[in-house]
């Protein structure tokens, strides 16, 4: 009777087929982990916003080893957890039902150790303190601290692999691995926040604080671009003349960039000075600020719309506007009629060619409609028409005819992840009667100290 067992089949070293094959695979699965771990941390350092880095590094963390579940608490300057970003869990109900995570237990010894911590039965470690209502039953833990430039900023844990085994050597290795690129990338993600709070706090500030053009309401929106450089040359300003009428004017100049800025603040000023002392037509201050600009060594080229709104008695408000190169005004009546005043004629941005013919146009603004103007950041999207942006404008504006002026230019500036700076000048018109009772208060108040 013969025996059909076999003896495995050695090598020279001693060692089995099968052994060698086992290593292969694991050589193999190692590389695969360890591509997957640089392809992560290329991702990571990719995005620059905080909230995206945070949930990259838990995402990241839980592929790498196959969890069921991950978690990243955040600390704030107070040692204290301010957040928490995870996979597996719901976040929100469980902060709803026991609030964030405290310091102490298993989480608060990776902040005092500041060593990877490893743990295969959670609930008879002697430094376990159990788990709050409504937090998921785990078993295995391993967890790794997140340092930026010596400090904690919070930690890293998982918990329970998809195949029941204990975390290994491996996996904490790989999430130390992780946890240090993923220190670079938060430091990286709060210096570009900073960054750009500064430049919007910068841009902010050289826009101007709107006066009280009583009768005459107002209000100004301005929304940096989404990405760096938030610095634009995008602008507004309002303004009431020596003659008693009134100024508006939107403007964007060329470029987005630092330089763009102090650009656009320079023609603010120059417009303001010309308009104060001309007192004339739109079309004869930009004409002025056209010439005014050919003193730049540089080219400096700019698109606005100046207009110049003026109250008769017994005949309402009326605009006289010009436009250089820039989206054309847009006229939201009380019936909810929206349309764009582009006449055909119209000039082309400033800085291009001083010596061409600016127009004016006129046009009646019946009592309670609402004056809108405003940058092409507005209305433009990639792969789109601009007409499609400024009919989709108008119907948005049309829908919010009668809304409050602030609330009106709230819900038409939000948009998300814009590609350019927004500028939006807003001015409604009082009803027949209010503007009536303005004009009398003010002609009693201009003669009331004229002697007899």
């Amino acid at each position: 009777m013969s025996d059909d067992r076999r003896e495995p089949r050695s090598l020279p070293g001693g060692e089995s087929l099968e052994d060698l094959n086992a290593q292969v695979r694991q050589l193999t699965l190692g590389q695969r982990r360890l591509r997957r771990l640089l392809d992560a941390v290329a991702a990571i350092s990719a995005d620059m916003d905080m909230r995206a880095v945070l949930q990259h590094i838990v995402d990241t963390g839980v592929d790498l080893v196959a969890a069921r579940y991950g978690a990243l608490g955040v600390l704030g300057e107070d040692g204290e957890f301010v957040d928490l970003i995870t996979v597996g869990v719901d976040a929100e109900r469980l902060l709803a039902e026991s609030g964030l995570p405290q310091r102490h237990g298993l989480l608060g010894s990776l902040i005092t150790d500041r060593r990877p911590l490893r743990v295969d039965d959670v609930a008879a470690d002697p430094r376990s303190v159990g788990f709050p209502a409504g937090h998921p039953p785990m078993t295995t833990l391993v967890g790794v601290p997140l340092t930026v430039r010596g400090t904690v900023y919070g930690n890293l844990y998982l918990a329970d692999k998809h195949d029941g085994t204990p975390f290994g050597d491996d996996d904490e290795a790989m999430l130390t691995a992780l946890a240090s690129a993923a220190g670079v990338s938060i430091e990286n993600a709060r210096l570009y926040e900073r960054l750009k709070m500064a430049a919007e706090q910068f841009q902010r500030r050289m826009l101007p604080v709107l006066p009280d053009l009583a009768p005459l309401r107002v209000e100004a929106r301005y929304q940096p671009a989404s990405e760096l450089p938030r610095l634009g040359g995008d602008w507004y300003d309002a303004m009431v003349l020596p003659d008693g009428a009134v100024l508006v004017v939107v403007g964007d100049v060329t470029g987005h960039d630092v330089e763009a800025a102090p650009v656009m603040a320079q023609l603010r000023n120059m417009l303001r000075a010309l308009a104060f002392d001309r007192c004339g037509p739109p079309s004869l201050i930009v004409d002025k600020l056209d010439h005014a600009l050919t003193m730049y060594a540089d080219p400096v080229a700019a698109t606005l719309v100046a207009a110049r709104i003026e109250h008769e008695p017994g005949a309402g408000f009326t605009m006289r506007w010009t436009n250089a190169g820039h989206p054309p005004p847009l006229l939201v009546t009380a019936d909810g009629d929206a349309r764009c005043l582009a006449p055909e004629q119209h000039g082309i941005p400033v800085g291009v060619d001083p010596g061409l013919f600016r127009p004016d146009h006129t046009h009646a603004l019946p009592p309670q409609s609402t004056l809108l103007l405003f940058t092409d950041g507005l209305v433009e999207r990639r792969g789109e028409d601009i007409d499609a942006g400024l009919l989709e404008l108008a119907d948005r504006a049309a829908a919010l005819a009668t809304a409050p002026l602030d609330t009106m230019c709230d819900r038409l500036m939000t948009r998300q992840d814009t590609y350019d700076d927004v500028a939006l000048l807003a001015v409604r018109v009082p009803d027949a009667s209010n503007a009536a009772n303005s004009a009398s208060t003010a002609d009693t108040a201009n003669t009331a100290g004229t002697p007899a």
